[in-house]
C-alpha cells in the first residue's frame, strides 16, 4: 500500500506540474497575486464544513463527548489524509485513538468512525447526483451527464452490499482473526473484532441517529461549496452557487474514485479542469482555483498536524510516568 501510494504521489505531481506548464504559470500565478489577502476568508468557509461534521459525528457516539474535541480531531483527520501519504485512511485510524484518548470507550470510538465514514459515502453518492442534476439543467452536456449517471447507477449496488455487510456480516471480527493468525498473539484481539461488529450494528438499526448525521454532513458538503464559490470570487470570477456546487461535487467524485493518490495531487487538478471546461470556465482559473483550495488546506492543516504530535508526544510521556510509577 505504501509502496503503491508514493508511485501515485508521483503520478498525480507530474499530471499537476504538466496541466500548470500547460496551462501557464505565469497566468495562474496572477491570478492568485491579484486574490492577494481576500483569500484568507477561505479559512473561516473551510472550518465551517468541519465544524457541522463535527456535529454530525456526535449524534452518532453515545458516549459524552463536547463538538469542541470533535472538531479538531476532524480537522486532524482531513490534515492526515489531506497533507499525509496515507491514502485516505490513516486519518480515520488516527481519528478512532483520539478519540479514544478523550474519554470515548474503544470500541463505541470505532463504530462510530466506521458508521460515520459510511455516512459520508452515502452522503457524497447524494451530493454527486445532485452535481450531476444541476449540470444537465445549467449546461447542454447531455452525454456527459447520463454517462456520470449510468456509473452512479452503477455503484449504487456497491454501496448497498457495503451496508448489508456492515449490518448481517461479521467483518471486524473475521479481520481481527485473520490479523490473529499472522501475527503475534494478541489477547482479546477476536473480542475486540466482534464487539466492534456489534456497535457498528447497533448504531446502524438507530435510524434517527443516522439521519441527524446524514443532514449535518450533507450540509457540510453544502457548506463546501461556499469555500468553492468564494475562491471563484477572490480570484476575480463571478459564477452562480450551482455553477460552484457542480464543481466540487464531481471533483470530490474523482478524488473519492482515485483515492490512492495522496492529497488527490493531480486527480483535482485535472477534475477541476475537465469540469471547468464544461461549465466555461479558463484552464487558467481552475487551476489558480485548485491552487487556493490547496493552500487553505495547508494553512489549517499544518496547525492541526502539530497539535497531533504534541498530543501523541504527550501522551507518550503520560504512559512513561504511569509505566514507571506501577
Amino acid at each position: 500500500m505504501k509502496l503503491a501510494a508514493r508511485i501515485a504521489l508521483v503520478v498525480g505531481l507530474g499530471v499537476m506540474i504538466a496541466l500548470i506548464a500547460r496551462e501557464g504559470a505565469l497566468g495562474i500565478v496572477k491570478l492568485l497575486s491579484q486574490a492577494s489577502w481576500q483569500l484568507l476568508w477561505l479559512l473561516p468557509l473551510h472550518a465551517l464544513p468541519l465544524l457541522l461534521d463535527a456535529v454530525g459525528w456526535r449524534a452518532i457516539i453515545l458516549a459524552r463527548c463536547k463538538v469542541v474535541t470533535l472538531f479538531w480531531i476532524a480537522t486532524v483527520r482531513q490534515a492526515i489524509n489531506g497533507l499525509l501519504p496515507v491514502a485516505n485512511i490513516g486519518g480515520e485510524i488516527v481519528g478512532i485513538r483520539l478519540l479514544t484518548r478523550s474519554g470515548v470507550n474503544g470500541t463505541a470510538a470505532a463504530g462510530s468512525v466506521i458508521v460515520e465514514v459510511l455516512l459520508t459515502l452515502i452522503g457524497q453518492y447524494l451530493f454527486v447526483a445532485l452535481g450531476v442534476a444541476f449540470l444537465l439543467r445549467i449546461t447542454d452536456a447531455v452525454r456527459l451527464s447520463v454517462e456520470l449517471l449510468i456509473t452512479l447507477l452503477a455503484s449504487a449496488p456497491l454501496i448497498a452490499l457495503l451496508v448489508a455487510l456492515l449490518r448481517h456480516g461479521a467483518i471486524f471480527e473475521r479481520l481481527a482473526r485473520i490479523a490473529h493468525a499472522l501475527g503475534p498473539k494478541v489477547l482479546g484481539t477476536g473480542a475486540r473484532g466482534a464487539e466492534v461488529d456489534i456497535a457498528v450494528r447497533n448504531l446502524l438499526t438507530a435510524h434517527a441517529r443516522l439521519a441527524c448525521t446524514l443532514a449535518w454532513q450533507f450540509a457540510g458538503l453544502l457548506a463546501e461549496c461556499i469555500e468553492t464559490w468564494a475562491a471563484l470570487c477572490c480570484l476575480g470570477v463571478s459564477v452562480e452557487f450551482p455553477k460552484a456546487l457542480v464543481l466540487e461535487s464531481l471533483t470530490q467524485a474523482a478524488r473519492q474514485l482515485v483515492f490512492i493518490v495522496p492529497a488527490g495531487l493531480g486527480v483535482q487538478e485535472l477534475g477541476l479542469v475537465a469540469v471547468g471546461h464544461v461549465l466555461g470556465l479558463s484552464g487558467e482559473v481552475a487551476l489558480a482555483l485548485s491552487l487556493a483550495k490547496r493552500m487553505t488546506r495547508i494553512v489549517f492543516g499544518i496547525p492541526a498536524l502539530l497539535s497531533w504530535q504534541w498530543t501523541e508526544a504527550r501522551g507518550g510521556a503520560e504512559e512513561v510516568r504511569s509505566d514507571l510509577g506501577t
